[in-house]
């Protein structure tokens, strides 16, 4: 597992490339913004409880976040359906995406 500075450097790099604010972050995660500052300066703060959240509003894999790779999801989504997929998830809020994510780990295990 990576430091919590490099989780916390790719939190800051993917919120930047997406042209999020520390204060849009920390609204869709439902933290404060000081808290979103401590996770992507790496100085302490609940960033290992968070992740799933954080990488829910920013569209990227937990993997990704504490390793860097996400080997799991491929880089791009290749069909009709997953891009579907892909974008109707984009559009719910952070809670419904938590919600989507639990359905599909559940019947990726059928």
């Amino acid at each position: 597992m990576s430091t919590p500075g490099q989780i916390g450097a790719r939190i800051r790099a993917e919120r930047r490339h997406r042209s999020i604010t520390q204060d849009e972050l920390a609204r869709a995660i439902g933290v404060s913004r000081s808290a979103v500052a401590q996770w992507e300066t790496g100085r302490t703060g609940q960033v290992t409880g968070n992740l799933s959240r954080i990488a829910g509003a920013l569209g990227v894999g937990v993997e990704f976040l504490v390793y860097g790779d996400d080997k799991r999801a491929p880089a791009e989504a290749r069909q009709g359906d997953e891009m579907a997929l892909l974008r109707l998830y984009r559009e719910c809020d952070p809670e419904d995406r938590q919600m989507l994510l639990r359905t599909a780990r559940r019947l990726a295990r059928r």
